[in-house]
């Protein structure tokens, strides 16, 4: 079993902008002062060469365009709506935006056919919509595959009923807690665990100070220890900079990447700094549009392919 992929699926945007359904909960998103055809003109150049880096070092990037005519803003961030795994299952999560759930489209799956991967079966959570219950994927679900664990911050886009089951179908066990930002003087839940939190082979980033509960704190804390993770702790404002929402990945020659914004590489101490480059180098990328509009960053924007090849 493998922590990290050399291959992920990105899709294109053809019409992001700032998603009004998701704002209601997702606290990172901000207004800004362009029109959102210029803001979706911005969004394209920064995947561009987003993409760019990430093929220049040798990760296989799979990109696959959006449709104008689903009109889904938040295409640019596959890694919520599905995962890929090394059993051949492809997984489909429940999406809490109504908008967000057009975003799944069978020809993205053919497309990895297309390319050799293997798809033995498809796991399908998004009956559970109906109740208004959600899962947004490796959004929510903090995968280490090694160990089999899923570390998971409930919110209105993580509900614990559809942690455990994706739990029981996939024998990973259940590592579950609160995680709150400070937003307009109240502690309010952070919609998705991967914005607070990111996880390596032999390394996890997590700002420690978004668990309120000192017993939760602790359970996060002991089980990222008995896997022999290095924690490295950033802080809330530095988690408002992305620095939480990264990637392990792995490029030519075996080479691995951990993939960040520049803001988030711009706000780390040079401590941090010295002891993410102990595991991995770091490649980072402009996304401040995407990062402002969508309130979401570098992770986001990755969903990793673990399926098996042809």
């Amino acid at each position: 079993m493998q922590q990290i992929t050399n291959t992920i699926l990105m899709i294109r945007p053809v019409k992001f902008r700032m998603n009004e359904e998701t704002a209601v909960n997702n606290y990172f998103q901000e207004e800004m002062s362009i029109n959102n055809k210029e803001i979706n003109t911005k969004a394209q150049a920064e995947f561009d060469s987003f993409v760019e880096k990430l093929r220049a070092v040798g990760v296989q990037v799979i990109v696959e365009n959006d449709v104008l005519e689903l009109d889904t803003p938040d295409s640019i961030f596959p890694n919520n709506w599905v995962s890929f795994h090394k059993n051949g299952s492809v997984v489909l999560y429940p999406m809490f935006a109504e908008n967000r759930r057009r975003e799944r489209r069978e020809e993205i799956l053919i497309r990895l056919e297309k390319e050799g991967f293997i798809i033995k079966d498809i796991v399908d959570y998004t009956s559970a919509e109906h109740e208004e219950l959600y899962l947004e994927g490796t959004g929510s679900l903090l995968l280490d595959r090694v160990s089999q664990k899923a570390y998971c911050a409930l919110s209105d886009r993580a509900h614990e009923d559809l942690i455990i089951e994706f739990c029981e179908d996939f024998d990973c066990s259940p590592v579950i807690f609160n995680a709150f930002q400070t937003k307009d003087g109240k502690r309010l839940p952070i919609y998705h665990t991967n914005v607070m939190m990111a996880l390596g082979e032999n390394i996890a980033i997590i700002c420690l100070d978004s668990i309120d509960d000192k017993k939760e704190k602790k359970f996060v804390i002991s089980n990222l220890k008995e896997d022999k993770k290095e924690i490295i702790a950033i802080s809330e404002e530095q988690m408002h900079q992305f620095a939480g929402n990264m990637l392990q990945v792995i490029g030519a020659n075996g080479t691995k990447y951990m993939v960040m914004s520049k803001a988030a590489h711009d706000c780390l101490t040079q401590e941090q700094i010295n002891k993410i480059e102990a595991h991995a180098q770091i490649l980072s990328s402009d996304l401040q549009t995407i990062e402002t509009c969508g309130g979401g960053s570098a992770r986001c924007m990755m969903a990793e392919v673990f399926l098996p090849k042809d």
